[in-house]
């Protein structure tokens, strides 16, 4: 991973821009080739990125450029559509690369996980016709717990489980919806959010951007309860 700390600018190009004026920011460059840009704020969600598959090249400035202050340009150039991402670098204060190595991925707690692997095995509970694509479906910022696929309509479903759903929950799979909606061989991709318990926040949150909630019952799931048969 390269990791440069840079007085920046970023303009993103396609089928949406944005720009960033310049400013102080961090600029990662990964392995798979993805690149981030990030600020001193935010959490860790990055103000602009580029994800996979893509290439990325160094330039020196044109004469305009350099005379505004330009030492050198970034342009990334996704390889299946037209977005592009051009970084101009004004100063920069550290440029250091690291071999992370093999990453063993998220060792998640017993139970979340035990959720996803039989929410994977019982896909119908999202709805009628539903099929598996994939668990831990890999993306630049991470795995999305389930990708499915929804009967009889384009596009996909990435699913995101918890045992206890909160805000930051909801945060997640909307990060993961933003991302894999850039992709035109997934997209459109709509969000459900699962979990044993979902906060009424949390609850509102998701309803607002769109994302439904599902209720997972782990003993019914188990098949160690039949809700059918409760009283109560």
């Amino acid at each position: 991973m390269r990791i440069v700390v840079a007085d920046c600018s970023v303009d993103y190009s396609g089928r949406l821009s944005a720009h960033l004026p310049l400013a102080r920011r961090v600029l990662l460059v990964k392995a798979d080739g993805s690149v981030l840009v990030h600020s001193d704020g935010g959490s860790y969600k990055p103000l602009n990125w580029m994800s996979p598959p893509c290439r990325m090249t160094e330039s020196v400035p044109d004469p305009e450029q350099a005379e505004a202050g330009v030492t050198a340009v970034w342009t990334v150039q996704h390889t299946k559509t037209d977005d592009r991402l051009v970084v101009q670098l004004h100063a920069v204060h550290a440029d250091t690369s690291h071999d992370l190595g093999i990453d063993p991925g998220l060792v998640k707690d017993g139970v979340e996980a035990h959720l996803q692997k039989l929410l994977a095995e019982q896909v119908d509970l999202l709805g009628a016709g539903h099929t598996l694509v994939r668990r831990e479906y890999p993306t630049a910022i991470g795995p999305v717990d389930i990708l499915a696929r929804p009967p009889g309509s384009p596009g996909h479903v990435a699913v995101e489980i918890k045992r206890r759903g909160d805000i930051d929950g909801v945060e997640q799979l909307t990060r993961y919806l933003e991302l894999l909606n850039r992709d035109p061989l997934l997209a459109p991709v709509t969000g459900v959010f699962a979990a044993q318990e979902i906060k009424p926040q949390a609850r509102v949150l998701a309803t607002d951007r769109g994302i439904r909630c599902l209720v997972l019952d782990y003993d019914a799931m188990r098949g160690v309860d039949d809700p059918e048969s409760r009283l109560f």
